[in-house]
């Protein structure tokens, strides 16, 4: 009989990997609080870019899915994924979403079961938020279940690195517990990478969150700078691209998003601060440059505005992309988002076009609309702020105006970059 895997949150993590383990023989459960999302998965409707409706529906039709928005569908679990958000509120990390589904999954536990966090979270939160949860069940880690953390690394829409083939970081509280987590992965992934406790596995992701986030502020300061002197940054960046050793490619941007980076460093930030005392100087200093380069977004359109006789306050701008990437509906923390709202501030009428955008989570404020010629020809500005290879950047150039592109996907005497 195959095993039954409950997977908690069916969004950009929960929904490959529950969709992943159903093809490797898996009995799957995916439990998410979202009702609207529950009833859509059950219908073979996926909003996930990575796991196509046709995907979905297979695994519906094979009878080893089933999403559901009631933990009772946990009972009898063999091993469970904890999938769920992890943000931050008022600037401090919210656990709420893992202590529900702790909380909740303890009336369920059962000897020999296996619990795995994949949540993005502070080093300890495994062992001593976690843990403790669960064990209100009665039952013990290592005696009578399982328990361990393996970091997720989706990256939407990389059509080379996917869930099965990206090497895969896995922990456990102790010995057996790390072989059930290895042995689990084992299944639906190419490669593990055992580390020596969950605290190292969740250090081990903000690392590489951190890593992209503090570089991807140095050259969003550089093109700050770089704009100011006069000097195009994105054939800088280009020329020093081409050194095969010591440098990594980071492009700039109108500041960053989705469900790592702008929200992963803060908890490492805040761990540092809460346990040592210390200010984790690097990421203060990044976060403070990204959170900011929307505002910066904002005035330069300001000022390409100003310099063609015209005021902020009354245009019409078309803003392409309203995602946190390209290619994606993801629009958490999405940069885009602030730069439509700072216009907005301003008296802009914003339109936006973006065929992916995941309505759910849209703020009503932001209001869509299709890429045409009328559109184009009817801005006074259009912004690129995500470059959907959707788009066809070759009509923009030709018939706006005035374009102020994030992503230097144009180039014209009517194009200013960041």
């Amino acid at each position: 009989m195959a095993e039954r895997l409950v997977v908690v949150g069916q969004g950009y993590v929960g929904l490959p990997l529950a969709i992943q383990a159903v093809e490797a023989g898996y009995n799957v459960v995916g439990i998410d609080k979202d009702s609207r999302r529950v009833k859509d998965l059950n219908a073979g409707n996926s909003y996930i870019e990575d796991v196509p409706s046709a995907r979905l529906s297979a695994a519906l039709e094979s009878g080893r899915y089933l999403a559901s928005s009631d933990f009772e569908h946990a009972d009898g679990f063999d091993i469970c994924i904890i999938a769920v958000p992890t943000p931050l509120t008022e600037g401090i990390p919210d656990l709420s979403y893992v202590k529900e589904t702790g909380q909740a999954l303890a009336s369920y536990v059962s000897p020999g079961c296996t619990v795995i966090l994949e949540s993005t979270t502070y080093p300890g939160t495994t062992e001593e938020l976690l843990r403790p949860l669960l064990e209100n069940s009665g039952l013990f880690v290592p005696d009578d279940f399982y328990l361990g953390y393996s970091p997720e690394r989706i990256d939407p829409a990389n059509s080379r690195w996917r869930l099965n083939n990206t090497p895969k970081v896995v922990s456990g509280i102790d010995a057996a517990s790390l072989a059930q987590v290895r042995g689990f992965y084992s299944r639906i992934v190419e490669e593990t990478i055992s580390v020596s406790s969950p605290k190292v596995a969740e250090l081990t992701k903000l690392l590489e969150n951190t890593f992209r986030h503090v570089n991807i502020a140095l050259v969003n300061e550089l093109a700050i700078f770089a704009s100011q002197l006069g000097i195009d940054v994105w054939e800088a960046i280009d020329a020093a691209a081409t050194k095969p050793f010591g440098f990594q490619r980071f492009s700039p941007g109108p500041g960053v998003g989705g469900h790592c980076l702008p929200i992963d460093p803060s908890y490492l930030s805040w761990q540092v601060k809460r346990t040592l005392g210390c200010t984790f100087r690097f990421v203060e200093l990044a976060n403070d440059i990204n959170d900011h380069m929307p505002d910066h977004v904002v005035h330069r359109i300001l000022v390409g505005l100003n310099a063609r006789g015209k005021a902020v306050n009354g245009s019409r701008i078309l803003a392409l992309g309203v995602a946190y990437k390209k290619n994606v509906g993801d629009v958490r923390e999405s940069p885009a988002i602030e730069v439509v709202r700072g216009l907005q501030k301003l008296g802009a009428h914003v339109v936006a076009v973006d065929p992916f955008a995941d309505t759910y989570l849209l703020p009503p404020t932001v209001r869509l609309a299709e890429l045409t010629e009328e559109e184009i020809c009817a801005a006074d500005a259009v912004a690129i702020l995500t470059d959907h290879d959707a788009f066809d950047f070759a009509l923009v150039q030709s018939r706006a105006s005035y374009v102020f592109d994030t992503r230097n996907r144009c180039q014209g005497e009517n194009v200013e970059r960041l």
